[in-house]
């Protein structure tokens, strides 16, 4: 239990909870080859358990469950044996490419 202000216990909250969950969440370095880099991340069991086991999840769907990373990162499969490791990839530069089409937008106007 936490104190408040006041300095009376409270129950942990559910935000107390998610801080945890997503403190327990890890994340590999990047790797690569000629095309993508890669990475995975891997979910605490409690987690893992409630992903759908046959499909891959959007953007929104695994920022829903606690994963942060930067743009452009795509769950592109799912590891049969180890569910619970996520597996990501973008295109090599992503980010380079990102910030030279935002220069050409802004040149543009």
């Amino acid at each position: 239990m936490t104190e408040n202000a006041n300095h009376f216990p409270r129950p942990p909250s559910r935000f107390d909870s998610i801080i945890k969950t997503m403190s327990q969440i890890q994340y590999s370095e990047k790797y690569f080859d000629d095309t993508y880099e890669y990475r995975h991340v891997v979910l605490p069991q409690e987690v893992a358990k409630l992903l759908p086991k046959n499909r891959l999840l959007s953007e929104n769907e695994w920022r829903a469950i606690g994963v942060q990373q930067s743009r452009g990162w795509v769950h592109y499969a799912i590891h049969r044996p180890e569910p619970h490791i996520m597996l990501f990839r973008r295109p090599l530069n992503y980010q380079q490419q990102q910030e030279n089409q935002a220069q050409q937008d802004i040149a543009a106007k």
